[in-house]
């Protein structure tokens, strides 16, 4: 088991009790895996004080606000790819069946393309196949956390240690989602044209729980085995 993996899945959840009674072991735990260059974990130190310092109902409301009112930092990497067209239907069940054939089991209420769900399938492979998966949706990768780092929000430094782990993103598909809208979560007449807008044809083919909870995930950060994704608790973000 990678760990990682499973802590940068962490910061990328919406926000939990779990999470901030746990942010206190995950810099020491990155140090000794020795994944990242220590460059990339320092960079992290913003975000780890955010969780221990601020209201958790601050930080699920600022999670919201990026992540579920704004499409173009949408952390559902097909969205970025398909849009809403049949493709990311078949992209999404044929992503299922890669995890359940890697022993991943799943809500079945849950997206696939969920990035931290998606850093969670990683963390149980062997690492060079890991990392050889997390280069694939390099330039989804790229695309929101230079998006994030226009906001100067603590979530581009997590944006960027996966973009040193998962490598260069291909120039022509990095500068396609470049070109793309990124829109305003307070307009929401804009948000709306932005969600009912054809999809991007480049690149390959309650709120009190949020997002899938992270408590099994965090309590299993030692755990070897077995292995069994976060559990849903939250809306609908897909």
């Amino acid at each position: 088991m990678t760990k990682t993996f499973k802590i940068l899945a962490a910061l990328l959840t919406y926000p939990t009790a779990e999470i901030q009674e746990a942010v206190d072991d995950f810099l020491p735990l990155l140090k000794e895996e020795g994944m990242l260059p220590a460059a990339f974990v320092k960079r992290l130190n913003p975000i780890i004080a955010e969780y221990r310092e601020r209201d958790l109902l601050d930080l699920q409301e600022r999670y919201v606000l990026l992540f579920d009112r704004t499409r173009s930092l949408s952390l559902h990497l097909f969205e970025h790819v398909h849009g809403e067209s049949r493709d990311r239907g078949q992209a999404m069940v044929d992503l299922k069946s890669m995890y359940e054939e890697k022993g991943l089991l799943i809500d079945s209420t849950e997206l696939p393309d969920f990035l931290p769900l998606f850093l969670e399938f990683l963390s149980i492979l062997p690492p060079a196949e890991a990392l050889e998966l997390l280069s694939e949706p390099a330039h989804v990768i790229a695309a929101v956390g230079e998006r994030l780092a226009k906001r100067d929000s603590c979530y581009a430094a997590v944006l960027g240690a996966l973009g040193q782990l998962s490598g260069p993103a291909d120039a022509e598909v990095i500068e396609a989602l470049r070109n793309e809208p990124d829109d305003d979560p307070d307009d929401l007449e804009a948000l709306d044209e932005a969600w009912e807008a054809e999809q991007v044809t480049f690149g390959p083919g309650s709120p009190e729980d949020g997002c899938p909870k992270v408590s099994d995930m965090l309590g299993k950060m030692l755990d070897e085995t077995p292995h069994q994704a976060m559990t849903n608790g939250g809306p609908d973000n897909g």
